[in-house]
């Protein structure tokens, strides 16, 4: 997954990126036959634990994320002022609408509308990883997304680390609120500790590591770190995608159905968050090249911290870490639907001055 740096030009997507869905799709295919037929093998790995935070899934979360971090400048927020209108919708998006738009819909299609073609003893917990999955906004894939549709690079660089900033502080407790409400039982330490380890610590190591780097050598050396690190960071992300689908091999091959009704609220949800992102920026006024990028932040979520948070609170068999998983599932096609529509719609959108 590839940054746009702020002071260059968005790079040529590399054969990872342009074949993005593909080597997805083969890493939910492996991981799957795999849990089906070794089970024995992901229970052990299962086991690895430690304060319900899995060891192997967090060592590969870390080496995924730290590169990703390590690209962002946080001194990119000075540059808020000048995207302040993208900023602000995407913000309202991601912290005011999003986590909530997903509870409500959870509730009524999981709660509701589903529930009898669902099992009765997971529904509360399908409904909290749905509600884990949107409250943490994106913060490594945006970069693709961004890339793809041409985005605007420093208001990505600037909304990427301003939300890691916010999510540091305002995860905790708004899935503890919003599982609150839906009467589920929040284990607070594992909660925190989650926060902790998927985003504090990685985000300490990436900025200690990006200091030390340009004060060593410069722009040229963290340039070249992060080129050695690309393909560590690259395959973390598949082996994750391998393990978490192979976690849940059996459970995706015996609840095809299951698989398909969890999806329903995931992509409904993307599609009105993005939606309703492009249309706020294009009412006030904001460039294309930042709706654009807007309104994929707008509805993009960070599923590296969701599957590991409900990992860590539910349990990796539980109907939580299903649904997070379901999450990456349809991740990346739909996403790649939204950069698909967004730029079929540039004339559309700048056809009217506002």
């Amino acid at each position: 997954m590839t940054a746009i740096p702020q002071t260059a030009p968005p790079p040529a997507m590399n054969l990872f990126e342009r074949f993005l869905t593909v080597w997805v799709g083969l890493c939910i295919v492996v991981g799957v036959a795999l849990g089906h037929f070794l089970p024995g093998l992901f229970a052990n790995v299962a086991a690895a634990e430690i304060a319900k935070v899995n060891l192997p899934v967090a060592a590969l979360v870390w080496l995924m994320i730290v590169p990703m971090l390590l690209k962002i400048d946080f001194a990119a927020l000075g540059a808020v002022k000048e995207h302040w209108r993208g900023v602000a919708v995407t913000l309202f998006i991601n912290w005011g609408v999003k986590p909530f738009s997903m509870a409500l819909l959870g509730a009524l299609f999981i709660g509701h509308l589903f529930a009898g073609l669902l099992p009765p003893d997971q529904i509360d917990s399908y409904i909290a990883g749905l509600i884990l999955l949107a409250a943490a906004p994106c913060t490594a894939m945006v970069f693709v997304w961004s890339n793809l549709c041409d985005g605007e690079p420093h208001y990505t660089l600037s909304q990427v680390a301003l939300n890691d900033l916010i999510m540091v502080f305002a995860f905790a407790p708004l899935v503890g609120l919003l599982l609150g409400i839906s009467a589920i039982t929040v284990p607070w330490d594992t909660l925190v500790l989650s926060v902790v380890l998927y985003i504090v610590v990685p985000v300490v190591v990436a900025q200690t590591l990006r200091r030390v780097l340009l004060s060593r050598g410069g722009p040229a050396a963290l340039a070249a770190t992060l080129h050695r690190m690309q393909p560590v960071s690259l395959l973390a992300l598949l082996a994750t995608l391998v393990l978490l689908f192979g976690f849940q091999g059996r459970a995706i091959l015996d609840q095809p159905l299951v698989i398909g009704l969890l999806a329903v609220p995931i992509i409904i949800q993307v599609y009105l968050n993005a939606g309703l992102a492009y249309w706020l920026s294009r009412r006030f006024g904001v460039a294309w090249c930042v709706a654009a990028p807007a309104a994929l932040i707008g509805a993009s979520n960070f599923f590296e911290l969701s599957v590991a948070a409900a990992i860590s609170l539910f349990g990796l068999n539980s109907g939580a870490a299903l649904a997070t998983v379901v999450g990456v599932l349809v991740e990346v096609p739909v996403m790649l639907s939204v950069v698909h529509l967004v730029k079929a719609t540039r004339p559309w959108y700048e056809r009217k001055t506002v």
